[in-house]
């Protein structure tokens, strides 16, 4: 319970908040919204798969 790798917890949560962001954009109508939104949850996760993975080629996973 104490291995917990707190990058990852910050990265779901900005995943999370990502596609909240969508749901309002849809909301509001806004499409400059929603493209910035979907943008923001690709960028967020590709570096999060990315990061793990690099910790896992280092051996830290």
């Amino acid at each position: 319970m104490g291995n917990i790798k707190w990058i990852f917890v910050l990265f779901s949560i900005a995943a999370i908040l990502s596609m909240a962001f969508i749901g309002i954009a849809v909301a509001l109508r806004s499409i400059p919204f929603i493209i910035i939104s979907i943008v923001l949850l690709c960028i967020v996760m590709g570096y999060g798969f990315k990061t793990k993975k690099k910790m896992r080629d280092q051996g830290l996973l």
